[in-house]
């Protein structure tokens, strides 16, 4: 089985708290990606918007699209209405060979909102996220058949954020909807990512690595802090940070052990004065290249 690693550059760029990394250029983040040695690079804001100019810019620095970021509407949003809003970069992402659509609700989130705690992140009740599961297949399974799939993102400050929302939106949904599987957002959730990729793995298509520091998840609810105020205080680092408190060599053991083949990427957001992010996106990647080798996880590039 086989295993690629990738990255997002939010260690460089970050899109929700920007004055953080106001000092990154994207082709600066770029080169270290492709030096440190990671094949793939999910979409920032920042690259080129057409297509054959995504294409050349990926080409230039050796790398691949491994996904993307996409702020869906569908809780408010008719399913043509959607498909219309989103279409473009299901397309793009199908003509550059991503291997998914990284999907979240975004209509009704407090994810951006550093103001309001995320305590008070919407909470639906069980029929209304099996409601919203069915609808989302449909958007779906028109997604695949022009060639990229969804992978939905529980998210922080998002009405799908725990284990027990994501019960209910893997029950009420196809198999045509698949699941992005983020490490740090589930513990921050208060979910075993370990329980959840056992319940789960046969409907991830997508993992996102990301380590949490535990003193300053303890602030965040003790404070009752924003998703965003966890963010700047460094609430989340790479895997292989001594700091973290997640363990995953016993994810890539879940990993192999359910016959995963796709993208592993990392994807943690941190203050660049604190977590300079050459040095810890390559503590990342070599820590992922140790434990994957150790799980028998084949890295093809």
């Amino acid at each position: 089985m086989m295993v690629k690693l990738g990255i997002s550059l939010i260690a460089w760029q970050n899109d929700d708290l920007p004055e953080l990394t106001a000092a990154y250029t994207t082709e600066g983040a770029m080169e270290d990606a492709a030096r440190i040695g990671y094949s793939g690079v999910e979409r920032g804001r920042r690259m080129p918007a057409d297509t054959e100019g995504l294409r050349a810019y990926l080409d230039r620095y050796g790398v691949a699209l491994c996904g993307g970021w996409c702020s869906g509407n569908l809780m408010v949003n008719d399913l043509a209405t959607e498909q219309a809003a989103i279409r473009e970069q299901v397309d793009q992402f199908a003509a550059l060979g991503a291997p998914c659509v990284v999907y979240a609700e975004c209509s009704n989130t407090i994810q951006g909102d550093q103001g309001t705690p995320v305590s008070r992140r919407p909470k639906l009740t069980r029929d209304e996220i099996m409601a919203y599961g069915a609808k989302l297949s449909e958007l779906a399974k028109w997604a695949a058949d022009r060639g990229c799939g969804l992978a939905y993102h529980h998210h922080m400050g998002a009405m799908v954020q725990d284990a027990e929302d994501i019960d209910w939106l893997m029950e009420g949904s196809t198999d045509d909807l698949t699941l992005l599987y983020d490490t740090g957002h589930l513990h921050f959730a208060g979910a075993d990512p370990l329980a959840v990729l056992d319940k789960w793995g046969d409907r991830v298509s997508h993992v996102h690595v990301k380590d949490v520091r535990q003193p300053v998840l303890d602030w965040v609810r003790a404070e009752d802090r924003s998703f965003l105020d966890g963010v700047a205080a460094g609430v989340f680092s790479v895997p292989g940070d001594p700091e973290g408190c997640i363990d995953f060599q016993a994810i890539t053991d879940r990993l192999k052990a359910m016959d995963y083949q796709g993208w592993i990427v990392v994807e943690a957001e941190q203050d660049p004065a604190k977590a300079p992010p050459y040095a810890y996106s390559k503590l990342g990647y070599e820590h992922l290249r140790e434990i994957c080798t150790r799980s028998g996880l084949e890295i093809t590039h």
